[in-house]
């Protein structure tokens, strides 16, 4: 589903990303790990043409979307989920949910499957986003992304200062939709039970580069852990 090519980028005289290559197939969770600033947010941001790579290829099946801008690949099939989740906090649940539909016609329903995965969302439709608990502004924040029917989805950190519940609740909706063979996933997280608990492959970043790759199930015994203690 997405392959990525030799990708470089630099901020200032920084280099980032060094020529970093790697898929996330259909139907799969591909979790990449990291300490902080090993430039993983970066490598999502260029993902999404938020900063232009420098250097490489960002393919989305048959499409080269290196040079596309961000629309065009939302518009292609591919849903964010930043870190710090990012909604619109005046703007109530429903009205957040179909900002997501906007690459859709404009008699778009919002997805049932959201609120099957959700139901707090359906309970608190009228309330402004800015009302809800951390938990659920992230689950506010997936159901956004999929609202648009996304072949891939992209989660930065999405258990980042969240309560235990609504992570169980996060985790059974990614593996519902990994289940479902038809969504890529990438999962950037630092939170390593929960990744591991998902991964179907896994990606070790440091100092911009992947160090390391392998199947989520071998994980403990590539020690995937210990390489991510401070």
């Amino acid at each position: 589903m997405l392959t990525v090519s030799n990708l470089n980028q630099y901020y200032g005289g920084s280099h980032i990303l060094r020529q970093l290559s790697f898929e996330a197939p259909a139907g799969k969770v591909t979790a990449l790990l990291g300490r902080n600033g090993v430039g993983k947010t970066t490598l999502l941001r260029t993902l999404m043409g938020l900063v232009p790579a420098r250097t490489g290829s960002i393919r989305f099946g048959d499409a080269d979307l290196t040079q596309a801008r961000p629309y065009e690949r939302v518009r292609a099939g591919i849903g964010y989920v930043p870190q710090g989740r990012e909604i619109f906090p005046r703007l109530t649940v429903e009205e957040n949910l179909r900002m997501g539909l906007a690459t859709r016609p404009r008699s778009a329903a919002i997805p049932a499957r959201i609120f099957e995965m959700f139901p707090v969302l359906a309970q608190m439709l009228r309330r402004r986003g800015g009302d809800l608990s951390g938990g659920q502004q992230q689950q506010l924040a997936i159901g956004r992304a999929l609202a648009m029917g996304p072949k891939m989805l992209i989660l930065d950190e999405p258990t980042e200062g969240i309560q235990p519940s609504i992570i169980k609740d996060i985790e059974r909706a990614i593996r519902a939709l990994a289940a479902g063979g038809e969504i890529a996933i990438l999962l950037v997280e630092q939170y390593y039970d929960f990744a591991r608990s998902l991964a179907d492959h896994y990606l070790l970043m440091e100092r911009g580069e992947i160090i390391a790759r392998g199947a989520g199930a071998d994980m403990d015994k590539d020690g995937v852990r210990s390489r991510l203690a401070v």
